[in-house]
């Protein structure tokens, strides 16, 4: 049975209203259901998080019984429309959420790109190799891992794929030269994003030894996770076959209009996450005597020389 989604009661009536602010019961219990998500969504760390990732946080907010049920995989419908949420968020003042990021401005719909020449400030820029690279389907998700440095912890540039694509000439040229590069694909569950892979892929064009791979979401991980999904009218078959990873029942998923968005994923998972996938394992930590012994071959005057 689909969940009933919550229309917040007292939002549009006139019913016990507050003298002082003029909000109903159901406005005022809605604004601090999103003032526990903003705090959920910052987490320890104090990340920084979208206007998306903040309703998806407070859908997992006013469903608490969700984290009680037995972990069987599933896709509930949000509890919450994103219309209230929206109206209720305007209503608080979002500049008075801390962490939530501002709204992403929308390009000319005509912008030409750039020419493709060097900074005059650093004419190098590109002579390097560069090792991975992650795509970002969405450019909200791609600003809010850059607003969290997920960049700079990752040695790892973060492209939006509205932008990206397709690439920049030099930048393919860097990911040659790194002989073994990947370019990781975060995307949604949803039949454009699962495609995203192969664009990306395409774009590259015959460049040995990079590596496409997508770093989900994918049907299995949103039930694995009990994401939210959303459902809009079933899309046109894929022009191109589904990867083969997908599985029939993911596909079937996908044909019936089904999707689910990265920004469902927990702001501090999601950084998690993308940060495991990004820098790959961890090298051993030596011990104490490993270091010891390595000071012989350590170099410039740390031990004498014969």
């Amino acid at each position: 049975m689909t969940p009933r989604r919550l229309q917040a009661p007292g939002i549009g009536t006139s019913m016990a209203r507050d003298p002082r602010t003029g909000r109903g019961p159901g406005a005022r219990f809605l604004d601090l259901a999103i003032t526990g998500a903003a705090a959920r969504a910052a987490g320890p760390g104090g990340i920084r998080f979208t206007e998306r990732q903040l309703y998806y946080e407070t859908c997992r907010v006013l469903s608490p019984a969700a984290s009680l049920l037995p972990r069987i995989p599933r896709t509930p419908a949000p509890p919450l429309r994103l219309p209230t949420f929206t109206r209720a968020l305007e209503a608080r003042g979002r500049e008075t959420v801390d962490g939530l990021l501002p709204p992403v401005p929308s390009p000319p719909p005509t912008a030409p790109r750039p020419p493709s020449v060097p900074d005059a400030a650093e004419p190098d820029l590109h002579a390097y190799g560069l090792p991975r690279l992650l795509v970002c389907q969405d450019r909200s998700i791609a600003r809010m891992l850059l607003a969290n440095h997920v960049h700079l912890e990752a040695a790892c540039p973060v492209l939006a794929a509205p932008d990206a694509l397709p690439l920049d000439p030099r930048l393919v040229a860097a990911l040659e030269r790194a002989e073994g590069a990947t370019v990781h694909v975060l995307h949604d569950a949803s039949p454009e994003g699962i495609g995203l892979p192969a664009r990306v892929r395409a774009a590259l064009g015959p460049v040995p030894g990079v590596r496409v791979t997508s770093i989900g979401l994918v049907p299995r991980h949103a039930a694995t996770l009990r994401l939210p999904t959303g459902r809009g009218p079933a899309p046109a078959p894929p022009p191109s076959p589904w990867p083969p990873g997908l599985r029939p029942e993911e596909a079937s998923w996908l044909a019936r209009g089904r999707f689910t968005q990265v920004a469902a994923v927990s702001p501090p998972r999601l950084v998690r996450t993308v940060l495991r996938l990004t820098r790959g394992p961890r090298p051993p930590r030596n011990s104490m005597w490993t270091e010891l012994r390595g000071l012989r071959a350590t170099g410039f005057l740390t031990w004498p020389a014969s």
